[in-house]
């Protein structure tokens, strides 16, 4: 069990084809998962109103080996599919189950290895290919080393405890920052798919986890891709928007409705506890707890905002 087995456990449902053998996956293989958000429950609570939860696009591609950027296997299909996403996530095997086919696979830092250089060896043969061009110093580069990574550990269940311990481990050998992994049982994940949101709690309690490696991966993957998520909330539905972190109020609009951009008067911005215990937004304007934000305002992650938009 692996990367697509991960994959179908995340999404809750069976999108990619699962098979006990090399090169089981030949499509790039996409789902549209929610990101888990407590934060939308508490809103909805005050509002009673339906909630609408940001969302993150996972594709799951065929992996490589060895030789890949020479074509071996099937890697030049590969890595066009790989050069589309904002971001890579590496899947290693740290679990024991000696039922799985290994095809190659040596421990963690071997295999990780081994893809980063098939990716640094297609970055030269593109940079070399650019120079070859009549006008080289037009376009900009699709490389990977570009691209933000993350590192999944997919390890024994009876790892799952010692996550600290691994990731601090492996962000040594790899020469990686501990944000950058993320330790997660794959079977595991598939397991806690089949439950209710209930059963699942007391499933994760068992093991001694706070959260589904769901939850921890999306949080990670935010972080390593720049993101953060502002919160609208009211009678008709709460909401969790995505946007880079930097952005201001007036390009944040634009997230609603692009013409909020154009049109864009002010924002009206609260902090999320803050508008939690007061009850929604007539109790926080009550109190003095919205701000008036202009258009140059940075958005932090959890505002509650109502945008002011012109005729």
């Amino acid at each position: 069990m692996g990367k697509s087995t991960l994959f179908n456990a995340l999404l809750k449902k069976q999108q990619a084809y699962v098979a006990n053998f090399p090169f089981a996956t030949i499509e790039p293989n996409v789902g549209v998962v929610p990101v888990p958000d407590e934060r939308l429950e508490k809103l909805a609570a005050i509002y009673h109103s339906p909630i609408v939860p940001a969302t993150v696009e996972f594709v799951d591609i065929a992996g490589l080996i060895a030789g890949a950027s020479k074509g071996e296997g099937l890697g030049n299909k590969f890595l066009s599919h790989i050069r589309e996403t904002s971001a890579i996530c590496f899947v290693l095997r740290a679990f024991s189950d000696p039922d799985v086919i290994k095809q190659g696979v040596k421990d963690p830092k071997t295999d990780f290895e081994v893809l980063k250089l098939e990716l640094d060896l297609a970055d030269a043969e593109t940079i070399e290919n650019h120079k070859k061009k009549k006008n080289p110093d037009e376009g900009e580069l699709p490389l990977f080393s570009k691209k933000p990574f993350l590192i999944v550990l997919n390890v024994d269940e009876g790892d799952l405890k010692k996550s600290i311990e691994i990731e601090e481990k492996y962000s040594n050998e790899l020469s990686v920052g501990k944000d950058q992994i993320v330790v997660i049982s794959a079977k595991t994940e598939s397991e806690l798919s089949e439950l209710s949101d209930e059963d699942q709690k007391a499933y994760l309690a068992d093991l001694g986890v706070e959260k589904s490696g769901l939850e921890r991966l999306i949080q990670k993957a935010f972080k390593t891709l720049g993101l953060i998520t502002f919160l609208t909330a009211g009678e008709k539905e709460v909401r969790a928007w995505t946007i880079k972190s930097g952005t201001n109020t007036q390009t944040a609009s634009g997230e609603i409705h692009t013409d909020f951009v154009k049109k864009f008067i002010k924002a009206d911005v609260c902090d999320f506890n803050d508008f939690v215990s007061l009850g929604g937004w007539k109790g926080a304007r009550e109190v003095g707890k919205v701000r008036s934000e202009g258009r140059d305002y940075t958005m932090c992650d959890g505002d509650v905002v109502e945008f002011k938009i012109g005729a």
